[in-house]
């Protein structure tokens, strides 16, 4: 980081960053979303932005992350909620569809589609990808940590079918009609393994 920007500055940059990116990503998809259009909306050189994220795709799976945690705390309080109680297969998998719609309703979520989630994930570093996909495992560990979960669940499995649904979840049009129908089936599925 240049010297001349002190703390408080690059935290405000890396704030407005986020801001832009969430913008131009909800309003122009992946694709189409350009450095150029985020520095010129935060009023920095294209260099600095460098200095920050070492590439655009960094920073729009960072605000699509910050998304996804927010849904996914809302989640978490629905589940503790259960916590302590009897809890239904029906219940948990209504929780849990609640959760995938939410997340189809989320603004920048919305103009994801599969094209532009693979597109996504072919320029992040793999690391990155790696611990995004080891967070999504964690959070789901101690989701069902709350719970009553049969004894030889295997999490790392639990967590891959869950990623399965959300990219089914991209093409919801060519599911059609009985998308929802299908979405609570595998959700449904997937929780009479849990419990």
């Amino acid at each position: 980081m240049p010297k001349s920007y002190s703390e408080q500055e690059r935290e405000y940059i890396r704030k407005r960053l986020k801001e832009e990116a969430a913008s131009c990503l909800a309003r122009y998809g992946v694709r189409r979303t350009t450095v150029d259009e985020i520095v010129r909306r935060v009023h920095i050189p294209k260099g600095t932005f460098y200095l920050f994220y070492p590439s655009k795709e960094v920073l729009l799976f960072e605000v699509i992350q910050k998304q996804q945690e927010t849904i996914n705390h809302k989640l978490y309080q629905a589940i503790s909620e259960m916590a302590g109680t009897e809890v239904s297969a029906k219940r948990l998998a209504d929780a849990i569809f609640a959760f995938y719609k939410m997340a189809e309703e989320m603004p920048v979520l919305k103009l994801i589609d599969t094209g532009e989630a693979e597109l996504l994930a072919r320029k992040l570093p793999p690391e990155v990808l790696q611990a995004h996909l080891q967070d999504d495992t964690d959070t789901i560990g101690e989701m069902l940590s709350l719970l009553p979960v049969a004894k030889d669940v295997d999490i790392n499995a639990i967590s891959a079918a869950f990623h399965a649904i959300y990219y089914a979840t991209l093409h919801k049009a060519e599911i059609g009609e009985k998308y929802d129908q299908a979405l609570r089936a595998l959700i449904y599925g997937i929780v009479t393994q849990i419990l």
